[in-house]
């Protein structure tokens, strides 16, 4: 059975994905669509607490990161 801090983090960054992916889809910006579609399915494949958290926080911050290159 899956940590119940996990299922929380894993929702949070599906959620937080859900919105780069339709922020993406309407200005077009493919790199964000797609890194939405990664946020959302990630939580799946990663399954301790830190690493999901690590990866879930570079990922949220990407689009801000190549945005200002």
């Amino acid at each position: 059975m899956p940590d119940p801090d996990s299922l929380l983090w894993g929702m949070i960054f599906g959620a937080i994905g859900l919105g780069y992916f339709v922020y993406g889809k309407n200005q077009r910006r493919y790199v964000v669509m797609l890194l939405g579609i990664v946020l959302c399915v990630f939580p799946y494949f990663v399954t301790g607490l830190l690493p999901m958290c690590l990866i879930g926080e570079a990922l949220t911050l990407a689009p801000l990161v190549l945005k200002s290159q």
